[in-house]
């Protein structure tokens, strides 16, 4: 008999066999193995018991990535992937471990994933929102797309463009000016193109303009112009382009509005009466005079001191650091200015494609602290959805950063908070770092979470905890982790990955981590 830990192989192997049968012995003893197999099939370890083979230890197969062409003839060993493979590699996905390529352009041009090319970043301080969005532009920038930071307010991104051989101009309080009556690159574009596109290019330029003076002054009064306002800015802006010689400047605007041309006088319906002009203009006009001598009058008074260039590859950032968090309505105002400065050129690189005079381009725009700007003045939101709403026609992705939800509806007027909630519900993607429990219902109201990714949001927003042993805390347990919302999908976990060459241009707290004061781990 055979031993219990016997395979019913060598049970069968261990039968008499008789000196002579013919050849029939050898096709029994066949047989009854075949039967033995079918009988007892092997574990994943292999059979055990004596002769078996069965191994006490089973390494993990490796794993190869390829596509479908490539792998094609290794099936049935090919698995699919739960994540896109289309866009800039972010980092893993926190469940399975599989590469993470999320970005708004791919998504939206490539894998036809999202409706529009825009992506609405959200999350506490420190999570790591910023460097999310420096990921994206590196990857964008390698595929060809030419990266656009306009308003670097801490700064995060100057390292980063500055490396990639990108263009960084500096505003602020003796650092640098901006004149919003600039039409920048579209001027010089426009001399270029047949007369139609010239028309259509020099009327975009003039309502560029006229929408950036009007929000300076809505900044300063904390409230909107009135309609009769604009109108008066219209015709003397369309005023001063007839009589200025070359590119004029706010004082400009303000000289022809003293004056009160005519043309200027006919919107006022003031009938060749100097009084009833002068109650018309003359709170336009202090206004104006307001934003000169007040704190916005050194960024805004003069010539514009470095321009937009959209022949560098590397891209361009507008470094506003040098503007202290104490002067908001300063802060808001700049922002506002370097995003229609930016959309502006823009605008003159695709009149120049659609003549067939250059190729074709596409731009992604980095719009951070959108909070600074819809908290400024009554109205902005308006000024800020004119210059976002129309991103899939412009030929443009989108990165809009803030906080919270609440940063965009703690406005005070109502049809203000509908207007910047569409700001998230326009998104084609939203991606939430941790968030705090009071903003789930929030956010439920723009993408549907179900209860498992409302509480992994919520956990990665739980505080660092203390290192008695290094006197500091240790790192938040949701810093890089987030998740990717589309519509009602279910959200995509991931956290991104750094490489070593990105590292130095990651740094938000240098001014932290450079300091004399700094203690190092080992002092007491």
């Amino acid at each position: 008999m055979s031993s219990p830990q016997e395979s019913p192989l060598d049970a069968a192997d261990q039968k008499e066999r008789p000196a002579d049968d013919g050849g029939k012995g050898k096709k029994r003893r066949k047989k009854e193995r075949k039967t033995a197999e079918t009988v007892r099939k092997p574990g994943y370890r292999g059979f055990g018991g004596r002769g078996g083979g069965r191994a006490s230890f089973v390494e993990t197969p490796p794993e190869w990535r390829g596509t479908t062409v490539q792998v094609c003839g290794l099936w049935p060993f090919g698995a699919g992937s739960g994540t896109p493979m289309v866009g800039v590699p972010l980092g893993r996905e926190l469940t399975t471990g599989a590469a993470m390529c999320c970005d708004p352009i791919s998504w939206f041009q490539r894998g036809n994933l999202i409706h529009n090319p825009s992506v609405l970043v959200l999350g506490k301080p420190g999570l790591g929102k910023s460097t999310l969005i420096r990921r994206m532009v590196v990857g964008l920038t390698g595929y060809g797309v030419f990266p656009m930071v306009l308003g670097d307010l801490k700064p995060d991104y100057v390292d980063l463009i500055r490396t990639m051989g990108g263009q960084v101009i500096k505003l602020g309080r003796g650092l640098g000016s901006l004149n919003v009556l600039d039409p920048g690159a579209t001027a010089s574009v426009a001399a270029r193109l047949p007369e139609r596109a010239r028309t259509k290019l020099a009327a975009e330029a003039h309502g560029r303009r006229l929408n950036m003076v009007a929000a300076l002054v809505t900044i300063l009064r904390g409230g909107p112009i009135a309609d009769t306002e604009r109108t008066i800015l219209n015709a003397a802006l369309r005023v001063l382009d007839e009589r200025h010689p070359g590119v004029p400047v706010l004082p400009d605007l303000i000289k022809v509005i003293d004056e009160g041309p005519e043309r200027l006088r006919a919107v006022t319906l003031s009938r060749g009466n100097e009084d009833r002009y002068r109650t018309a203009v003359d709170p336009l006009h202090a206004s104006l005079l307001g934003i000169l001598d007040g704190p916005m009058g050194e960024t805004f008074a003069h010539q514009t001191t470095t321009a937009i260039e959209l022949d560098n590859p590397g891209g361009v950032c507008i470094d506003i650091s040098g503007i202290d968090d104490a002067d908001a309505e300063l802060q808001a105002a700049v922002l506002l200015a370097c995003w229609s400065d930016g959309f502006g050129a823009v605008e003159a690189a695709h009149a120049l494609a659609d003549e067939g005079m250059a190729p074709q381009r596409h731009f992604f725009v980095v719009l951070d602290e959108l909070w600074r700007v819809l908290r400024s003045g009554r109205g902005l939101v308006d000024r800020v959805d004119a210059l976002t709403r129309l991103n899939r026609q412009r030929g443009l992705g989108q990165a809009m950063i803030t906080h919270t939800m609440a940063d965009m509806l703690a406005l005070a007027d109502p049809a203000d908070q509908l207007k910047a909630k569409g700001f998230a519900e326009r998104a084609g993607m939203v991606i939430c770092g941790g968030l705090p429990q009071a903003e789930m219902s929030m956010m439920n109201e723009v993408v549907r979470m179900s209860s498992a990714e409302q509480r992994m949001i919520v956990d990665w927003s739980t505080p660092a905890s203390w290192d008695p042993t290094l006197n500091q805390d240790n790192e938040p347990p949701g810093r890089g982790k987030f998740l990717v919302k589309v519509g009602g999908r279910p959200g995509i976990p991931f956290k991104v990955e750094l490489t070593s060459v990105e590292t130095s241009v990651n740094d938000t707290n240098k001014r932290w981590s450079h300091s004399t004061t700094r203690t190092s781990p080992s002092t007491t």
